[in-house]
């Protein structure tokens, strides 16, 4: 599977957003050989299991130009670089205490040309600017994200969804969001995307 499943999807893609995609698959490839960011049985499924998955959020929301967008825990660049490319006037900036899998997510961002995203070493605690969004893919418990991240929503809104942090998940979250019972929404995947791996796989989203 490759960039055809995105377009699938995203039939919209630019030239250069296609050229982008298509650059993902080797360009993993080449690097999980030398640093392990994605399971090595895995690494064959990268286009549904991880590009597409990361744009689940984009089923969500289209995120408005001039976005600020922070991906925490990103790994190898999950969700942060898959949503870079489709919103190319949005600024993420992808964060993660392990310092190999950031060089990966660097490397990546740099070989395909993205000039929306900045990728950083450290832990989500030292991070002291504010954005729009917070997103993350199965990091950690809701709760404990958003006490860790509330510190960097701030309230200036221009978007459909007002600020917030917004999750890819698998499962039952509903322990996970009891409390934000009030403040959150979950939307499940297979309604969007019909390949198998979605049966489970949700975004979850919790305002702040």
């Amino acid at each position: 599977m490759s960039v055809a499943l995105i377009q699938q999807y995203f039939p919209h893609l630019s030239p250069l957003q296609i050229e982008q995609f298509e650059a993902l698959g080797p360009l993993y490839r080449e690097w999980n050989e030398k640093i392990n960011v994605i399971s090595r049985k895995d690494i064959d499924n990268l286009y549904p299991h991880h590009i597409l998955h990361s744009l689940g959020i984009a089923r969500i929301i289209r995120f408005r130009a001039e976005t600020q967008v922070l991906d925490v825990g990103t790994g190898g660049g999950f969700p942060g670089i898959p949503l870079s490319i489709l919103f190319p006037e949005v600024q993420f900036t992808l964060v993660d205490s392990i310092g190999k899998k950031i060089k990966v997510a660097t490397a990546v961002a740099e070989a395909v040309g993205l000039k929306n995203c900045i990728c950083k070493h450290l832990n989500v605690v030292e991070e002291k600017k504010r954005y729009d969004f917070v997103v993350s893919r199965a990091v950690m418990q809701m709760p404990e994200l958003v006490r860790l991240v509330r510190k960097n929503v701030h309230h200036e809104q221009r978007n459909s969804l007002p600020n917030g942090v917004i999750a890819l998940k698998g499962g039952d979250v509903s322990a996970e969001l009891l409390p934000f019972k009030h403040c959150s929404v979950e939307w499940n995947l297979s309604e969007q995307f019909a390949h198998p791996f979605f049966e489970t796989k949700k975004v979850v989203y919790v305002s702040l």
